[in-house]
């Protein structure tokens, strides 16, 4: 008996909180130096929230990025008003399209011979790269000395929602992951009280594409976009409904935890451990969201420089706060801004009145979005993305074959523009070269996989390594295409 409770008074020893502290000191000294590197090297079992899965050994390579804003104009500006000055296309103005342009050619709504149509504005040369700017961008201009301007993208899909899912998902069809989800799979966030991919709209409307645009296609739902709004809750639901406070919503959602745990082990569904990932990060955000999206806690001069207005729907607002966000360890933040559509159908679609007021409502926040990230030293590891689905016809378009009232342009597939800056990009530089009136890219030219692979790339990940096997085979965000457009970076 004496042996027995000898034995007994030894193992609670080692249980007891004395002993843990004096003994296990560097155990703990390896727990806090953990949670200070941040919560991606917190070893705590099944506890995937936001700390990316890491399938591929990620990152592949050291990279220049770590974190990813881009700007979506969702149904794409005429690159020929705004970045690709084409005097020579000035001179055709009103003669019949050759039909060497039309031949062969799918047009979303040109039909017949319409007539030539030139630059609309009128463009210089700005900073020390002397890089040809219009007009509608004054704010812009002061800037073209940070970033690069590519004016050679092309895509394969003249229609807004494939055209969209290809530049975004890397695949015309609804289905596959969007890059935000790719990104996040992969690296995770470096906040676990933020959902790592947030997604911000502007201009009154959604995407063609809807939501597919920035959705987890067949990686875990975890991983999908959280969209945000500029009034109301942040993000829907993130607040107690009425009546039931923060203590009781934890023991709910304790004891959801507990019923999904052992659902996981009855079918060792991952889906499974994506619901209790999602519901414990969304107990998270109720702390975190309202205070990162809260732009009025800003200086006025901040507030001025964006243009931005607290409680407003804008793209200023949201340029602001994607800065916010990215400040607070959000890996991936996706702006769409809806409106760009312009056919001259009438004064909304209009390159006279509709474009004017597109370019306003961006020109002064994108250029602030470069210049606050610049002065907070931030800009030197983001990466920051301008562009489109696809561009705009030097063509007049003619829709039913008779000449629109206002001044538009079809859709385009063969070259359009994006530009990006910072996280290892060049400096006032510009790649690619169309020809004399804007139609093709004569020289190196970019195609969206391109693009992506070099969005990857800069993240430190090979895109050809970087998969995802699904339904027999491993998948991929360019699939089988795609180079990194290695003249673009520094």
């Amino acid at each position: 008996m004496d042996l027995f409770n000898e034995a007994r008074k030894r193992d609670l020893e080692y249980t007891t909180r004395r002993h843990f502290l004096k003994q296990c000191s560097t155990g703990l000294g390896g727990m806090m130096l953990a949670s200070l590197m941040g919560p991606q090297y917190v070893f705590s079992g099944n506890d995937t929230v936001n700390s990316g899965f890491n399938p591929n050994n990620l990152p592949h390579f050291p990279a220049k990025a770590k974190r990813i804003i881009y700007m979506h104009m969702a149904g794409a500006p005429s690159q020929l008003e705004m970045f690709d000055y084409k005097p020579d296309l000035e001179k055709l103005n009103g003669l019949d399209c050759p039909q060497s342009l039309l031949e062969g050619k799918k047009f979303a709504f040109i039909q017949g011979t319409p007539k030539m149509l030139g630059p609309q504005y009128r463009f210089n040369r700005y900073g020390e790269s002397g890089t040809y700017i219009s007009d509608l961008l004054p704010h812009f201009r002061e800037v073209v000395d940070d970033v690069t301007i590519i004016k050679t993208m092309h895509t394969d899909q003249f229609n807004h929602a494939p055209a969209q899912l290809l530049v975004q998902t890397g695949s015309p069809l609804a289905g596959r992951p969007s890059i935000g989800a790719w990104v996040t799979y992969g690296l995770g966030s470096e906040n676990e009280n933020l959902p790592g991919y947030m997604v911000l709209l502007s201009g009154g409307k959604s995407p063609s594409s809807g939501k597919n645009a920035w959705g987890s296609g067949f990686l875990p739902s975890e991983y999908q976009g959280v969209q945000c709004r500029n009034s109301g809750d942040p993000i829907m639901y993130v607040s107690n409904p009425n009546g039931m406070s923060r203590n009781i919503r934890k023991m709910s959602l304790d004891a959801i935890k507990a019923i999904n745990e052992k659902q996981y082990k009855e079918f060792n569904d991952d889906e499974t451990l994506s619901r209790i990932s999602q519901y414990e990060m969304a107990f998270k955000m109720q702390m975190s969201v309202p205070d990162v999206m809260d732009v009025s806690r800003e200086s006025d001069y901040i507030k001025e420089m964006y243009g931005a207005k607290p409680g407003v729907s804008s793209f200023a607002n949201n340029c602001l706060l994607a800065r916010r966000l990215v400040e607070q360890g959000v890996r991936f933040v996706q702006l769409y801004d809806w409106g760009w559509d312009m056919h001259g159908t009438n004064t909304e679609t209009s390159l006279n009145h509709g474009l004017v007021d597109k370019c306003k409502q961006i020109d002064k926040p994108m250029t602030a979005l470069i210049k606050d990230l610049d002065q907070r030293g931030l800009l030197e590891d983001t990466l920051v993305i301008w562009g489109s689905e696809f561009g705009r016809t030097p063509m007049k378009e003619n829709r039913g074959g008779f000449e629109n009232k206002f001044s538009g342009r079809d859709h385009h597939t063969e070259a359009y523009t994006v530009w990006m800056a910072g996280a290892g990009i060049k400096k006032g530089f510009t790649y690619g070269e169309t020809d004399e009136i804007g139609y093709y890219g004569i020289r190196n030219r970019v195609h969206v996989h391109d693009l992506q692979a070099t969005i990857l790339n800069q993240l430190g990940i090979d895109h050809e390594k970087f998969t995802f096997g699904f339904q027999g085979r491993d998948f991929r965000l360019t699939d089988v295409h795609g180079h990194v457009v290695k003249d673009l970076l520094i």
